[in-house]
């Protein structure tokens, strides 16, 4: 399979997120004559991926034989403003500006391009990096159809994608899937502090931590029922797990805290945005 967007694609920043795509770029085919990387201090494992793909990474691009056909911002946000406009003046009227920055709006990324420039906002998340990302995604009026399915197909490389109309409900995203990945990390911590205190050895309660929520989860993923089928499905009547879920799903208990952290981190995300 080769993944064909038609032109040069200038990658802004290879560190986790940056590396992860472009990984799966290249899986799906992708030229790696067709990438120009940009990145002043690359991590080690970005270097190494660009070094055996025959890519060179530039501490910046100042000048392109011709405008890219996609410009992807995978760069910190609070460095963008610094790093935006260099990357206009490279940009072309059939340039497509796809952003992967948490908390920078369109009309942000906007300011520093032309008038009329095809941009993309996109929240993916660390999953991205083992192919199982989850991206939502919202265009400018600016972007074509060709255009933004060029960019679906860049996405779609490390996971499922999501379009939404709204802009603002990015933030909600990202407080869902763009940290929840944290969320999860935090409840296999904690199942693994809980099976300590009951009287398990460390090592054998953090495998039991893990072992068991990354089963659960490719269990939900793969399955078709919801979640409270699943649920459902593990708990007998008066049985260990219904004990444990009376806990959990009391008044102030897990689905009370997970509201108001979804909440706080959707507060927080409107504020960096502005």
């Amino acid at each position: 399979m080769t993944l064909n967007i038609g032109g040069t694609l200038l990658l802004a920043g290879v560190g986790n997120m940056g590396q992860a795509l472009l990984s799966g770029w290249l899986d799906r085919g992708l030229d790696p004559r067709c990438v120009v990387a940009q990145d002043p201090a690359p991590p080690p494992h970005a270097k190494s991926l660009l070094e055996r793909n025959g890519i060179a990474v530039h501490p910046a691009v100042t000048a392109l034989a011709e405008s890219p056909a996609v410009i992807v911002l995978a760069v910190k946000p609070q460095v963008m403003d610094g790093v935006l406009p260099p990357l206009a003046a490279l940009a072309g009227t059939q340039t497509v500006v796809l952003s992967i920055a948490a908390g920078r709006t369109i009309a942000g990324i906007e300011r520093h391009f032309a008038r009329g420039t095809a941009v993309i906002r996109s929240m993916p998340n660390t999953p991205a990096a083992i192919g199982r990302g989850m991206t939502v995604a919202v265009a400018n009026g600016n972007v074509t159809a060709a255009q933004r399915a060029i960019c679906d197909t860049l996405l779609r490389a490390v996971g499922e994608v999501a379009w939404v109309e709204a802009e603002a409900s990015l933030d909600a995203v990202t407080a869902v899937s763009g940290s929840g990945p944290a969320y999860v990390f935090f409840l296999a911590e904690c199942l693994a502090d809980a099976a300590l205190r009951v009287g398990l050895e460390p090592k054998l309660a953090q495998q039991l931590a893990r072992s068991t929520i990354a089963g659960a989860g490719e269990l939900l993923y793969r399955s078709a029922l919801p979640a409270a089928v699943l649920r459902q499905n593990v708990t007998s009547p008066n049985g260990t797990t219904h004990a444990a879920l009376e806990v959990l799903m009391a008044d102030g208990g897990l689905a009370k805290l997970m509201r108001e952290a979804v909440a706080a981190a959707t507060r927080r995300s409107r504020e960096l945005a502005s």
